[in-house]
């Protein structure tokens, strides 16, 4: 069974940028989709960016389109979101796991993520 250990997070300024990481173990990533989701306290989980594993298609919800970027490193069996222009709305605890991506359209996901990492963004 795949495990995933995200890190990366921490407390950041609204403008700021953090870059998250997320290590596989278990079996290779090879050419499958993979994702970020993040939940806030109260809230429920929603799907942030997905890659597909065969030519990179990527989905970004809207409200991190063009501030996020999902990218894999499939010899290091990891997966990065660089976060840039932070808004407090970002808030929240960031997993990773692979996931179905739609590239363009959206993400859904069986539920198998880490124990997450937690993003502040707060003056």
């Amino acid at each position: 069974q795949d495990q995933f250990a995200e890190s990366g997070g921490g407390l950041v300024q609204p403008g700021g940028s953090l870059r998250l990481s997320c290590v596989a173990s278990g079996s290779t990533l090879d050419d499958r989709a993979i994702g970020w989701s993040r939940q806030a306290p109260g809230k429920e989980r929603e799907g942030v960016a997905c890659m597909s594993g065969r030519g990179g298609g990527t989905y970004y919800r809207p409200s991190v389109q063009g501030r996020f970027t999902i990218s894999r490193d499939n010899v290091k069996n990891t997966v990065y979101l660089q976060m840039d222009s932070l808004e407090p709305e970002d808030t929240a605890v960031y997993y990773c796991a692979t996931v179905d991506c739609w590239p363009d359209i959206g993400m859904g996901w069986q539920g198998d993520w880490g124990q997450g990492t937690q993003v502040t963004v707060s003056s």
